[in-house]
């Protein structure tokens, strides 16, 4: 028999989007941060004060090395006996020194030159140490080990005792240009070192692999994948490395055999008013702060790049 009685029809509800909670696990975030590792490192950065303290002073530093008589309209030049060791007045805050050289303007003037010769150095070092470096690392074999041992001979040969040698083969020929030379020809293994390690670990990764499955060349491969994600602790240690340069550049002119007497360096400042350190200690003293100072600046500009670029140490703070 059939049942002739009116069947009851379940009524059915399906719930809005937003209630389910599921819109906003399908929805797509379009206003998420970007974020990689040049962004995370500016964002780590911007918060910082060593970094302004740092960044401010070396833009300040680049200012005056570049436009120095705004800063110090007195020729550095212009020197008189009269003004041996004569004290601090109107238009020579500093004083004057045995040889009756206006101090601060000779202080001004000798930041280009500190400056020039460090970023000279820089180039240098970090030109050959990522070319020998990267070579090394990404390509192995026979071609690693010849590189590193070289960069193994030159590692023995302490740089500065290297630099004064050959400066003292150049005593008539010397300029900003020789002794940057000098400093930077026996200062890249660091940086070829220490490329060649993350190239290392890069090298293994599965963008990398997936780039030569797909027939990508290995020079490709490397420029392209392999050295964008390697250089920052490069950026790093050249940072550190400026502030080392324009150490050895002062220590030179300070032993002698950098750069000449006619040339204004800090280095050269120091040396000439180390004879008269116990009568009159203060030509001695504004140019030793001076580069102190700016040393400091980049080693400091230098640790706090090195913290913002390093993923583990952002994640222990």
């Amino acid at each position: 028999m059939s049942d002739n009685r009116p069947t009851r029809r379940m009524a059915h509800y399906v719930a809005e989007a937003d209630e389910g909670g599921l819109g906003a696990v399908d929805a797509v975030r379009v206003s998420e941060r970007k974020s990689n590792l040049w962004l995370d490192a500016w964002r780590d950065l911007r918060g910082r004060w060593m970094f302004w303290t740092a960044g401010v002073f070396v833009v300040i530093l680049v200012i005056i090395a570049s436009f120095p008589d705004l800063f110090a309209p007195v020729d550095p030049f212009a020197c008189s006996l009269s003004d041996s060791n004569a004290g601090p007045r109107e238009g020579h805050p500093f004083g004057f020194n045995f040889q009756g050289c206006d101090v601060y303007s000779r202080v001004v003037h000798g930041a280009g030159t500190s400056l020039s010769v460090g970023i000279l150095v820089t180039i240098i070092i970090a030109a050959m140490g990522i070319v020998i470096g990267a070579f090394a690392g990404f390509f192995g074999g026979w071609i690693d080990s010849l590189l590193m041992r070289i960069g193994d001979m030159f590692f023995a040969i302490p740089y500065v005792l290297a630099a004064v040698v050959i400066m003292s083969m150049f005593l008539d020929n010397r300029n900003i240009l020789v002794v940057s030379l000098a400093i930077g020809f026996f200062g890249w293994p660091a940086v070829a070192r220490i490329l060649r390690a993350e190239i290392l670990r890069v090298r293994s990764a599965d963008y990398v692999m997936a780039s030569e499955a797909l027939g990508v060349s290995r020079v490709r491969t490397m420029f392209s994948h392999v050295m964008p994600n390697s250089i920052a602790p490069v950026i790093v240690l050249s940072t550190v490395g400026l502030a080392a340069a324009i150490t050895a550049e002062a220590t030179l002119s300070f032993l002698g055999v950098g750069l000449p007497p006619e040339f204004i360096s800090w280095g050269n400042d120091i040396a000439q008013a180390q004879i008269r350190l116990r009568t009159d200690p203060m030509p001695l003293i504004y140019p030793s702060i001076a580069l102190s100072l700016t040393v400091l600046s980049f080693i400091m500009l230098g640790e706090t790049v090195r913290d913002a670029l390093d993923p583990k140490a952002r994640a222990l703070r």
